[in-house]
């Protein structure tokens, strides 16, 4: 299925398609059945998983930013730990993965163009990671979640233009309402600090990185697992950072042993549980609608900053989380009135 949703239509002749593949596939052994058509649907449990998997994408990673203030550690280095580490656990989970799976025929070479996918997906990542911690020494954590988060627009923008996937108009309003409702939960530090400056602008391309991370994922996802694309993506993002960690003449040793703690509970929540999930939800979603939802994330972060960070919410911070959530079941609404696209096509 390409990671999507398509049903398999069954005609009474034996032949066989994909609903809204466009070309018919080799016949299948069928009964016929006169003036019958069936359709072989995902079944309901599985068809709920990608959006289970969501809400732990959600909750894993709107404690990212309480790790990145608990760290006494320099952006770079931060992320090249939380992914680091994250690689290292998933080693040998990708060795045995590799090894099984080279004793089944594999529909796909994993030669050329396609190994490109995953590592671009990365790089947009090691890049994500590394303006989003720097844009926190120069600008509000409010500023840089709301600019950060910014990918959505970008995202279905590319898959509007670039990949013509097709968008009814309850996308858009379910993605306005989003927009508006995560500004309004960042509404009250964003005010006091309006203006753009260099810590804005990083945040700001954070979320074009994030963007063209969930493209190059949702493409990933059509042709790997979601354990190799996950992988292959953290090991390609841990090398950027090394890199950046140098160029940048900060250190890898020398922190408190609780900093080092907090590397590792990024590695193992935000990281792992965090993008193993949304690796599984771009493998069955489109990344339109991953990408709207994840701005559940600094709204959860804001409810959990009251009992973590002693933090409190204004009215119209708690009006624009409602908000948020109306928009995000419009966007799958979106989805589910209307067939997907193949990827790729």
């Amino acid at each position: 299925m390409n990671g999507w949703f398509m049903p398999e239509i069954v005609v009474n002749d034996g032949t066989r398609f994909l609903s809204g593949a466009g070309s018919l596939q080799k016949p299948a052994q069928f009964i016929p059945c006169a003036g019958m058509i069936q359709c072989r649907s995902m079944p309901a449990t599985r068809k709920f998983l990608p959006y289970l998997a969501l809400g732990v994408t959600i909750l894993s990673l709107s404690f990212a930013a309480f790790f990145v203030r608990w760290a006494d550690a320099p952006a770079a280095v931060f992320g090249f730990y939380r992914l680091g580490i994250a690689t290292l656990i998933l080693t040998p989970f990708f060795v045995r993965n590799t090894i099984l799976s080279q004793r089944k025929p594999q529909p796909h070479s994993l030669r050329g163009w396609i190994l490109i996918l995953p590592v671009l997906a990365g790089l947009a990542s090691a890049l994500d990671h590394f303006t989003w911690n720097t844009s926190l020494k120069f600008t509000s954590a409010a500023n840089a979640t709301l600019l950060g988060n910014t990918s959505p627009l970008w995202v279905a923008l590319a898959a509007w233009l670039i990949f013509r996937e097709r968008t009814k108009g309850l996308f858009w309003v379910g993605l306005a309402l989003t927009m508006f409702g995560a500004v309004a939960v960042l509404s009250n530090d964003f005010l006091q600090h309006p203006a753009l400056g260099l810590g804005d602008l990083l945040a700001l391309s954070t979320g074009i990185f994030y963007a063209i991370f969930f493209l190059f994922s949702q493409r990933s996802r059509t042709y790997f697992d979601t354990l190799s694309h996950v992988w292959i993506c953290s090991l390609s993002s841990t090398l950027v950072l090394l890199i950046l960690t140098l160029a940048t003449g900060s250190g890898l040793t020398g922190y408190s042993p609780r900093t080092y703690l907090v590397f590792l509970a990024a590695a193992l929540l935000p990281q792992l549980a965090g993008y193993l999930t949304m690796g599984y939800a771009l493998g069955h979603l489109p990344a339109s609608v991953v990408s709207p939802t994840m701005l559940g994330q600094p709204v959860l972060t804001a409810l959990l900053a009251i009992p973590i960070l002693g933090e409190n919410l204004q009215p119209v911070q708690w009006i624009g989380g409602l908000v948020v959530i109306a928009g995000i079941y419009l966007v799958h609404r979106s989805r589910e009135a209307a067939p997907d696209p193949i990827p790729g096509n």
